[in-house]
């Protein structure tokens, strides 16, 4: 079943969408966004699957999980695989995603760290429901593992239990690298979308950026629904 893409972007008129590339601030801003205008928030990675819809057939990059050998096997895939699996599991998520998004967005804004791909976004949401933001390929890795979230936490904690963590680090942010190249960097900066850049990791731009953001959503204390 195909669904018209003009309806789908009608009910997901109340959604803001931010996208991009590792720590560009996205989270940042999604959850301050969200704090200083009421809206509901969708973090990185939100549960936006219903439990028992999966299976390797139709996800197999979703099932990854439930059919890898062990966590080391997850960080030493090799990059080009590692990268496939990455932007197929974005696919196979868009559909949840968007269905969970028109369900909750009904009554109330609703701002979103997505992980719907840009060439989605470009058919089923307006220029001013999504902002893109960046920060170059050097930061995305080297900054990677700064952020003390559950995920990376874990996921440094299988690296450090590996054989040799130096080797299986430096593969694991190689991995990283390639999700993160000049081509994604470049489809992204092309979207057509508003682009922000953070090239400057020491500098708090926080509130200049918040307020950015503000207008380009349209977003006020009393922003009205759309109907």
């Amino acid at each position: 079943m195909n669904i018209n893409h003009r309806l789908i972007k009608h009910y997901l008129r109340n959604v803001r969408f931010i996208t991009g590339t590792a720590y560009a601030g996205k989270s940042t801003m999604a959850k301050m966004l969200s704090e200083a205008y009421g809206l509901i928030h969708c973090g990185e990675n939100y549960d936006c699957i219903p439990p028992g819809i999966l299976n390797p057939e139709q996800y197999p990059n979703l099932s990854y999980f439930e059919t890898m050998k062990d966590w080391q096997e997850f960080i030493h895939r090799p990059p080009e695989l590692y990268e496939k699996w990455i932007f197929g599991s974005k696919q196979e998520l868009a559909e949840f995603e968007i269905t969970y998004l028109i369900h909750i967005s009904k009554s109330q804004i609703v701002i979103v760290d997505t992980n719907i791909p840009v060439d989605i976004l470009q058919k089923i949401a307006d220029y001013n429901q999504v902002a893109v933001m960046l920060s170059p390929q050097s930061m995305s890795v080297e900054k990677f593992f700064d952020r003390q979230d559950p995920d990376k936490v874990f996921i440094k904690e299988q690296i450090m239990k590996s054989d040799h963590p130096e080797k299986s680090m430096a593969h694991f942010l190689s991995c990283i690298g390639r999700v993160n190249s000049k081509k994604h960097y470049d489809d992204l900066a092309n979207s057509g979308f508003l682009t922000v850049l953070r090239d400057d990791s020491e500098t708090d731009t926080k509130s200049d950026v918040l307020a950015l953001l503000a207008r380009h959503f349209g977003l006020s204390e009393s922003t009205p629904l759309k109907t």
